[in-house]
């Protein structure tokens, strides 16, 4: 086989072993879990406005207090994993509940009518629900996107955070992580 010949077939043999390279990666899960740095630390300065009219919104002071610990939730109306952790989201606020624990609701990036109607179609978990329609507390908390959970201790210190909607058997465990919150 003369060289010309040879270099004909090297982009084949290029195609094959990128065919390969991907047919074979594809295969495999691309499992990139992005942790908050802001994990042991206090959370971050913030004081957002409330859904409602007339109610108290939500501030680094009401985590910081010293009343024990708070489960905060970042939500969006237009988010389909937040739906799906509604139903769940109520058993962990009646669970924590019933342990003096309040679930704190952040709206981000919604319109408060969007909002208004989300949490009127799937129920209203949250002892107070704020707004941050620019979305500036989720990047300050190093949420990657919602649903994402927090659990405050009562210092204002982020303890655990919980990426992605909530399950039924993830409640268990944020319950214990409350527990360690204390």
């Amino acid at each position: 086989m003369t060289r010309s010949r040879l270099a004909l077939f090297i982009p084949l043999l290029l195609f094959v072993g990128i065919a390969i390279f991907m047919a074979v990666n594809l295969g495999q899960p691309q499992q990139k879990v992005i942790r908050s740095q802001m994990i042991g630390k206090p959370v971050p300065a913030f004081n957002l406005p409330s859904l409602a009219d007339g109610a108290p919104g939500l501030a680094r002071s009401d985590l910081a207090a010293g009343n024990g610990p708070a489960i905060v939730n970042i939500f969006a109306s237009w988010c389909l994993p937040c739906a799906v952790e509604a139903p769940h989201l109520q058993t962990l606020a009646t669970a924590a509940g019933g342990k003096g624990v309040p679930l704190y609701g952040i709206a981000v990036q919604d319109a408060p009518e969007d909002t208004n109607a989300f949490l009127g179609r799937y129920g209203n978990p949250y002892a107070r629900v704020a707004t941050d329609t620019g979305g500036q507390m989720m990047v300050a908390l190093g949420a990657s996107g919602v649903p994402e959970t927090y659990i405050v201790d009562g210092k204002g210190i982020i303890r655990h955070q919980h990426l992605g909607d909530i399950k039924d058997s993830d409640v268990p465990r944020l319950l214990a992580q409350l527990e360690a919150a204390r």
